[in-house]
């Protein structure tokens, strides 16, 4: 295993994991830890999040070491802002928990559900398993009491490590609790009337805990915090309590918490001086791009989801996209047409492994990706190119019967007998089709022949018409009808059928291509030429690409 750990960011995280563990005896079980807020549709650098320490706490897990991977929902965090695509009105919650703002849509309790529904659809179909952590529930239920009056009595301790961190304050309060005023709390209170984070914390007692604070909505109240839970420690502190709360012995977080001064440098010292903790092994991770995502939302500027992403593409490949790639390295997930490629470097992975020609790296990639310690993750039974998918359902607007046709025309051999063989990839490659490719670059077939145009043919473009459809039934395959009509222009120019392509060779083709396609298809370009003639199949292609007679004899008149 030595040659793959080299290369295994995975195994290697997970050795220093399993090292950490070894250095803390007593700690029972190897927490993983992640945290996400979601005050807003959760994105595909939110799940990021979650995948760095999935993998890890999976390794773990296959190495029949005690694991537990964390999800710890920011669901108390103040609403900062409302997102894009939501009512504006819902601008009078901000400031108040996300668990205290009502459903957009009205189908879930409150405002953080909603977000995290359809999250947690997309873990399951990547076969990701998260024990979850509510922090309203946690605060709210008094579990992290004493560690907010231990933060409430270490005050000036934690206010002096922030400060040497602190690059500038603005004016009034900062988001980690540091004010112009000498006073330091890093505590927030949610006002009793209100409900807003709009708060200034006037007094604590370190003796009987009484918190005093006043509202900008004018009300003044009290609370203890050794019986009574207003409210939430500010970020800066808050995560590392829970390092030590939860007994975190990994946690990656994003390249902006990872510089020095960041959450995690002033994590580290907060855990040790204040709660007597340890931060825990750490990498920070950099960040996740999209490609041809603008079509993904009415909402502008909404950024695509996981489930928008497992609409097109199936979760192994997901999975794979997020463990290729070392935590520091960026990602791109491509909803254009590079979508297709994604599938072909996919399709030749396997086939490199299923051969027994990949390096041990990708074998243990391609591993990773398609299963976890308890689970094997549904793939396609017979995985046709996604191009080619994506061609035949934009030919036939989703017909099954024709859609069956044409792939049993491309697999003369061992004919496809179900559509059930190429799903689920058959069904993503239909919703690309759907909802990237727009009205104008979808297929239109003639549903009669272009005969203004077939009537101006020159005699070289009747002959190569002529040529392609007398070879069609005897070509009547996918790697037939490639060779002939890549063969047409060869014989036309009486080149031999084996000749390498040449500058004329090639111009020749894309004249004869570009015309095939105006003729089937009212444009020059369109699905690639032999699978668009086994769509439409041979009677119909005779039909739109021989001139009529009346024609031809008035042109030999």
């Amino acid at each position: 295993m030595a040659e793959v750990d080299a290369g295994d960011w995975v195994a290697r995280v997970a050795d220093d994991v399993v090292a950490e563990w070894e250095r803390r005896p007593g700690t029972p079980v190897l927490v993983c830890a992640s945290g996400i807020s979601p005050s807003g549709p959760i994105h595909l650098g939110n799940l990021r999040e979650i995948m760095v320490q999935h993998f890890v706490a999976d390794e773990v897990s296959r190495r029949g070491l005690p694991s537990r991977h964390l999800l710890s929902w920011d669901d108390y965090d103040r609403l900062r802002k409302v997102p894009a695509g939501v009512d504006p009105s819902f601008a009078e919650y901000v400031g108040r928990p996300l668990t205290g703002v009502p459903d957009p849509c009205g189908e879930h309790e409150n405002w953080a559900e909603h977000f995290k529904a359809p999250f947690r659809a997309a873990l399951r179909q990547l076969g990701v398993v998260v024990d979850e952590i509510s922090q309203t529930a946690m605060y709210t239920g008094g579990r992290y009491r004493e560690q907010v009056v231990t933060a409430m009595r270490a005050r000036e301790l934690i206010g002096s490590v922030l400060g040497r961190y602190r690059t500038k304050v603005d004016q009034g309060e900062s988001e980690e609790g540091l004010t112009a005023q000498d006073t330091y709390y890093p505590y927030k209170v949610y006002c009793a009337v209100c409900r807003r984070d709009d708060t200034t914390i006037v007094s604590f007692d370190d003796e009987t805990t009484e918190i005093r604070y006043t509202c900008v909505c004018g009300h003044s109240d009290r609370a203890w915090l050794d019986r009574q839970d207003p409210g939430k420690l500010v970020w800066k502190v808050d995560w590392p309590m829970r390092w030590a709360y939860e007994q975190v012995l990994f946690e990656a977080a994003g390249v902006d918490h990872s510089s020095p001064g960041s959450s995690y440098t002033v994590g580290g010292e907060v855990v040790d001086r204040v709660y007597g903790g340890k931060a825990p092994v750490y990498r920070g991770y950099s960040f996740v791009g999209t490609k041809g995502a603008a079509k993904l939302s009415g909402s502008a500027g909404a950024a695509p989801t996981p489930d928008d992403a497992l609409r097109i593409l199936e979760p192994a490949l997901v999975r794979w996209l997020y463990v290729r790639r070392r935590p520091n390295q960026s990602i791109t997930v491509a909803f254009d047409q590079e979508v297709s490629r994604l599938y072909d470097e996919w399709d030749a992975l396997v086939g490199r492994v299923r051969a027994g020609s990949a390096s041990e790296v990708d074998a243990v990639v391609l591993d990773r990706s398609s299963r976890t310690a308890e689970v094997e993750l549904p793939q396609t039974a017979r995985p046709m190119s996604f191009r080619t998918l994506a061609s035949v359902y934009d030919i036939t607007a989703g017909t099954e019967e024709q859609t069956l046709r044409i792939l049993r025309d491309m697999t003369p051999q061992d004919p496809v007998g179900s559509l059930d063989e190429v799903r689920p990839r058959l069904d993503r490659a239909a919703d690309w089709v759907a909802t990237h490719v727009s009205p104008a670059e979808r297929t239109q077939v003639r549903s009669e022949p272009d005969r203004e145009l077939l009537a101006s043919l020159d005699p070289v473009q009747r002959e190569g018409l002529r040529l392609l459809v007398d070879g069609l039934v005897e070509n009547w395959t996918l790697d037939g009808l490639t060779a002939l009509v890549y063969g047409v222009p060869k014989q036309q120019l009486g080149l031999p059928l084996d000749t390498a392509p040449s500058p004329e060779l090639r111009a020749a083709q894309r004249a004869f291509f570009g015309l095939v396609y105006r003729l089937l298809v009212h444009r020059d370009t369109g699905p690639r030429l032999p699978t668009l003639l086994l769509a439409l199949g041979a009677d119909q292609v005779r039909a739109l690409l021989t001139p009529q007679e009346a024609d031809a004899t008035a042109g030999r008149a």
